[in-house]
């Protein structure tokens, strides 16, 4: 009976699992046969391409209609979203000539980014460490925000943004960790070294946004610069419009161009990125110190869900060691924090 039984299965097949690999050899061969799969998803192929080339050639997009060039350039990261998305819509479709043509938008994607995304550049302790925070006119707490700032144990702190009615809540807050300081318009800079040669510097708004100083570090004089440049908006009827923010850029690019002293910082709220081209006064004579030694892309702004990294520290004459982002306060920035050697 035992013995019939076996026989009868072994006739019927049962209900043995199939092997894997028949099943995936079924699959090949359904592919072979199937003659649409390089001709369907061309729409998606081309779309793959013309984002491989915006990408590459992002510094070709013109600014004259909108500032569009700037827009791209401030959230060029955020394209690689687009490559997973191609990716499952290829899949669907079941076109080989899209899956393959993403190739080419991955190829200059890592290309560009994949050094901020998989590479942790960071080299320990400098000699110097400065921290920069756009602390928000409106912050509930400027106290908790001063504290904060200073746990981290910077050597200078750069805050921009400062209301005059609480510049008095900042001083106090950090009077016992940083002797120095200075307050100039809305930006203040605070040291444990010496000040000296401190100036206002005007980026042509009718106000003071930017101050220049120089800190007696140990074994060497550095020219800090602390500017907050114009915000940027993003209109439906103008574009991005930032024609006051690049202006300004300009004269700081200056200020820093004339700088007699040969190693500088810059702190600051620059309102753009380093890929934004308008920014090129300032960023084509400096480094960015998460750029060079950061680990990831340090976005900033905004803190709740941080896009961009607007807060920039850049350097000429010194070498960063590394950067990184501070936890967040009561501002819609996050602080950022670099170390350097002198």
């Amino acid at each position: 009976m035992a013995q019939a039984y076996t026989q009868e299965t072994a006739q019927h097949g049962g209900d043995a699992p199939e092997p894997t690999g028949s099943r995936a050899r079924r699959l090949l061969d359904r592919l072979r046969s199937d003659r649409g799969i390089w001709r369907r998803g061309l729409v998606l192929a081309a779309i793959a391409v013309l984002l491989a080339l915006v990408m590459t050639f992002h510094a070709e997009i013109p600014n004259r209609v909108g500032n569009v060039g700037s827009l791209l350039e401030t959230f060029l990261p955020w394209l690689g979203l687009l490559i997973p998305i191609l990716l499952v819509l290829a899949l669907v479709r079941r076109s080989a000539s899209a899956v393959l043509s993403l190739v080419l938008p991955v190829a200059v994607w890592l290309n560009l980014f994949g050094g901020l995304m998989f590479a942790d550049k960071s080299g320990g302790k400098g000699d110097l460490t400065v921290v920069t925070h756009n602390v928000n006119a409106d912050n509930p707490d400027p106290a908790k925000t001063a504290q904060d700032v200073a746990a981290s144990g910077a050597d200078v702190v750069a805050l921009e943004e400062l209301k005059s009615a609480a510049v008095p809540t900042y001083e106090r807050a950090l009077a016992g960790s940083y002797r120095y300081h200075t307050v100039q318009g809305t930006v203040g800079l605070w040291s444990k070294y010496p000040l000296s040669g401190t100036k206002p510097v005007d980026i042509k708004l009718g106000w003071t946004r930017a101050l220049r100083t120089t800190v007696a570090a140990p074994g060497a004089r550095v020219a800090v610069y602390v500017a907050h440049l114009p915000s940027v908006r993003v209109k439906f009827n103008a574009g991005f419009t930032a024609g006051q923010r690049d202006d300004s850029a300009d004269a700081l690019g200056e200020a820093i161009a004339n700088e007699p002293l040969d190693k500088v910082i810059l702190l600051g709220d620059l309102n753009g990125t380093m890929n934004d081209r308008s920014l090129a006064p300032v960023t084509s004579q400096m480094r960015s110190a998460q750029g060079a030694a950061g680990d990831g892309f340090g976005f900033s702004w905004p803190a709740s869900f941080p896009m961009a990294r607007i807060d920039q520290i850049m350097v000429r004459g010194v070498a960063p060691v590394s950067a990184w982002t501070l936890p967040r306060t009561g501002s819609d920035h996050l602080p950022v924090a670099a170390s350097v050697n002198l």
